[in-house]
């Protein structure tokens, strides 16, 4: 049984807001054959659709030994993971098709999330932030901002928890805050129905961040994905479940201003080397975006055919230029 325990009345609130289930509506093909839509944000069958009547909802967490166990890391679509000052990770986990009671611990905005989240817009929820990072996320058209000051009963804190790691956010709550383009745009390219993936077949793969933040990712034949072990052991969240997407990518990024400097971010402007790790295999490539923040990011083989994922949820891993990724086949 899963005991949330809020403060300020945020589940009562929560509860009040909460939607009916949605009933399916799907169009009808010339052979009378049901056709749902396309969550946009991670290619799988969305029978509510829900996911084409709402924002993109981006939410800041925490990823360090304290903030464990993360709470609705598991029912994101896409996951981006940034190295931070002093070297730490942490996540910008972006909601559309699902939304939990509760998400977090949640932290603060970082320079790196302007990149990541200006193709999106929608809502960006985090717990505060220094002046300059919350300058240049105030720079993103079409973002809701919502901090801890503003967020009323759509963020808590849990008194069984200490501060600051004790913050969490009722993404239901902020999806009724509204937020625009509606529904976000896709970032990826997805598979056809059997279609094979073409690539290295690898058992395992480390992505070797700074400081005590390496992560494994191992495939799991049974789930087919990848699942996610931190700090030697497996990423469980708070609901018992194990973190384990259907893809990975590993952008090489330059990190401005240094790595793990208070201003440093990444750049994810111009191109550099990816490798995506999908359906067992490993595919390398490159990554590559306009001069425009709003141009979506793009992957490519090396024989320059767009790499395509399998359906579902994304991990996109921000490791800086020179550091290694250690593929075990």
């Amino acid at each position: 049984m899963l005991a949330v325990v809020l403060v300020g009345g945020g589940i009562g609130a929560w509860l009040a807001l909460k939607p009916k289930a949605a009933s399916p509506v799907p169009t009808t093909t010339t052979t009378g054959t049901p056709h749902y839509a396309t969550a946009p944000l991670t290619g799988l069958t969305d029978q509510s659709g829900l996911s084409l009547k709402r924002p993109a909802l981006t939410i800041k967490i925490e990823n360090t030994p304290d903030a464990l166990p993360q709470w609705g890391v598991d029912q994101a679509d896409v996951v981006y993971e940034e190295i931070v000052n002093g070297g730490i990770t942490r996540l910008a986990a972006i909601f559309n098709s699902q939304a939990p009671a509760k998400v977090g611990p949640v932290r603060s905005v970082r320079p790196t999330d302007t990149s990541v989240v200006w193709p999106l817009g929608g809502i960006f929820a985090y717990s505060g932030g220094a002046a300059y990072a919350v300058q240049s996320i105030s720079t993103v058209p079409r973002l809701k901002l919502i901090d801890e000051s503003s967020a009323g009963t759509a963020m808590f804190r849990d008194p069984t928890r200490y501060a600051p790691h004790n913050l969490y956010a009722i993404a239901p709550q902020l999806f009724a805050l509204g937020g625009t383009p509606t529904p976000p745009p896709a970032l990826f390219t997805y598979q056809a129905a059997k279609q094979k993936v073409v690539g290295a077949k690898v058992a395992a793969f480390t992505v070797v961040f700074p400081s005590m933040y390496p992560v494994t990712w191992t495939w799991n034949a049974t789930s087919l994905s990848w699942d996610r072990t931190l700090f030697g052991q497996a990423d469980v969240t708070g609901t018992h479940v194990r973190e384990s997407p259907k893809n990975v990518i590993v952008m090489w990024v330059n990190y401005v201003n240094g790595i793990g400097t208070m201003s440093s971010y990444g750049d994810l402007q111009g191109t550099g080397t990816v490798a995506v790790f999908t359906g067992g295999k490993e595919i390398h490539g490159t990554w590559s975006r306009g001069s425009s923040k709003a141009d979506i990011i793009t992957y490519q083989s090396a024989s320059g055919k767009r790499i395509a994922l399998t359906p579902g949820q994304t991990w996109v891993e921000l490791l800086n230029v020179g550091a290694n990724v250690n593929v075990t086949p």
